[in-house]
């Protein structure tokens, strides 16, 4: 079969589900064909490994160490494909590699311009991952809103590739908006043909509309918005709002979305989401319900810690529970707010701001027999909490909030040392780590060796290993060559576990991550004995 390109753009407004309804359509084409997913930023930074996670939502790391846009995160879930840092563009990088080859010489003698060079500098680069992928299926997504200036190089390039590969080879997804505006009671599809009609100006049709709205589409409004996009009726979708994204794959298969993308590419699709509808409907039906605190400093943006929330959900179907998250602002040091909660994450981050309320959190879970779950500076904090509160180094911190303390228990990388540029230059990807035998995230991982994602640049200073050892604190997973500490957990605890890495980003529906699952089994266990079942 020729190789196949799926293109998703968006229009009306932002923030529609783009990423998510193409997380989708790849679920659904995943059970008969290799399906690669490409991102397509506007802004200019080289990756969002930069930016404020308050601002963008969070920076999902790669196995090969890439840091991309949270959209990513979906793909992975959803395809159940690790990605590659290749497939992701922003303009920012894509005018680096185009300044890299002018310098070169690649284009002596030309005048380099947006259209042809750059549009076809992109253009190349999406048969290039098709073909270093080998894959059946590529989807590319369009990021921001038709219209907008910082991707029309991007549409330009698409557009191009159409030419290129074969309309037959090409298939047109535009995501839409579809309000019923307050008091009117009824579906308004005007914005929906002016941003099928700004696709157009852009030499682009539609084959498939995706409509986003709060109910599904009545059949005389899908019949105009297919009239005005030269399109049948079913070739309109709805994008239902629902309370739960991982259904979207199975409401759209309900409208047919599978035999739509086959007749269009001429290829036969067979889906399987059997396994998928039973983990949701095991959700849906849970009656057991339980309160996990995540206490951080980014809580505005819930965004900022997407694949924690993701992994929990996951936890959810695949362990028969409801979960309500209690967010709790790590700036604040009182922890009378964690009663009544049955399990606490500290999740990653940076800097001073918040890390003395994570350590008072991080006590009393200890303290308290509370479940706790750390990840990366949660790992970091409870180190620190340690060595003050049990091996009595009261002055204990990390370098990163205070480089003149007397105990350095965290300390900077070696290799981070004198590094300038922020971008790029962590600790990152996956790197493997070596459990204890007979440690609980031995049994967690039901074996002794670990692959999992990192993003950071201090470490728990080996010159602390023992001091730290000697009070019962457990480094239950180290480096192969035994210098960083990747887990550590306390054995007479009901679940007190941390880990450098972290874990939420590959854990998905089918596969829960090991030690998000362990913190949400033992949270049951401790409502069960602390509240009563």
């Amino acid at each position: 079969m020729q190789r196949k390109y799926i293109v998703v753009t968006g229009g009306v407004l932002s923030g529609l589900g783009k990423g998510i309804a193409m997380a989708s359509i790849g679920n659904i084409l995943s059970a008969s064909y290799k399906v690669v997913p490409i991102k397509c930023d506007g802004y200019l930074n080289v990756d969002p490994g930069t930016m404020n996670p308050i601002e963008h939502g969070e920076v999902f790391v790669l196995d090969d160490g890439g840091e991309v846009d949270m959209d990513f995160g979906h793909y992975e879930r959803f395809l159940g494909t690790p990605c590659r840092f290749d497939w992701n563009l922003t303009m920012g990088r894509v005018f680096d590699e185009i300044r890299k080859k002018e310098r070169r010489g690649d284009y002596l003698g030309k005048t380099v311009q947006m259209i042809p060079h750059v549009s076809n500098f992109i253009m190349e680069h999406f048969l290039k991952v098709g073909r270093e992928s080998d894959a059946d299926v590529v989807l590319i997504e369009i990021g921001g809103t038709i219209g907008d200036i910082e991707n029309e190089l991007y549409i330009d390039a698409v557009r191009s590739l159409s030419r290129k590969v074969g309309r037959e080879n090409i298939l047109f997804v535009h995501l839409t908006y579809v309000p019923i505006p307050y008091g009117v009671d009824e579906q308004k599809s005007k914005p929906t043909q002016q941003s099928v009609n700004l696709l157009r100006q852009k030499g682009i049709e539609p084959d498939i509309i995706i409509a986003r709205c709060s109910e599904m589409l009545t059949e005389n409004i899908k019949r105009k918005i297919a009239k005005f996009g030269n399109l049948d009726a079913d070739g309109i979708i709805t994008g239902v709002d629902v309370d739960d994204v991982y259904k979207i794959p199975l409401s759209f298969e309900e409208q047919g979305l599978s035999q739509l993308v086959a007749r269009r590419l001429n290829m036969s699709v067979s889906v399987d989401l059997e396994k998928w509808k039973r983990l949701i409907e095991k959700k849906e039906s849970a009656r057991k319900e339980i309160v996990i605190a995540i206490a951080g400093k980014y809580t505005s943006l819930e965004d900022s810690y997407a694949s924690i929330i993701e992994a929990l959900k996951h936890c959810e179907a695949n362990c028969a529970v409801r979960i309500k998250v209690e967010w709790v602002d790590s700036e604040g040091e009182d922890v009378s707010v964690l009663e009544g909660v049955d399990g606490v994450i500290v999740p990653g981050g940076f800097g001073s701001r918040g890390t003395e309320g994570k350590i008072k959190v991080i006590e009393y879970c200890r303290e308290k027999g509370l479940p706790f779950l750390g990840i990366c500076y949660g790992l970091q904090m409870a180190v620190i909490e340690f060595a003050r509160n049990v091996c009595g180094l009261k002055d204990a911190n990390t370098t990163e909030v205070n480089g003149a303390c007397s105990h350095a228990v965290v300390d900077i990388l070696e290799e981070q040392k004198g590094i300038e540029n922020k971008g790029g230059t962590m600790r990152l990807g996956a790197h493997r780590a070596l459990i204890e035998k007979g440690s609980k995230v031995f049994d967690l991982y039901r074996g002794g060796e670990v692959l999992e994602r990192h993003r950071h640049r201090y470490e728990v200073n080996p010159d602390y290993h023992e001091a730290l050892k000697g009070k019962g604190l457990v480094l239950s997973g180290m480096s192969p060559d035994g210098t960083l500490v990747e887990f550590i957990e306390l054995k007479d605890h009901p679940y007190f576990v941390a880990t450098q890495a972290h874990p939420e980003l590959k854990s998905s529906l089918l596969k829960p991550a090991p030690l998000f699952k362990g913190l949400v089994e033992a949270s049951i266990s401790y409502r069960d004995a602390v509240v009563g079942d």
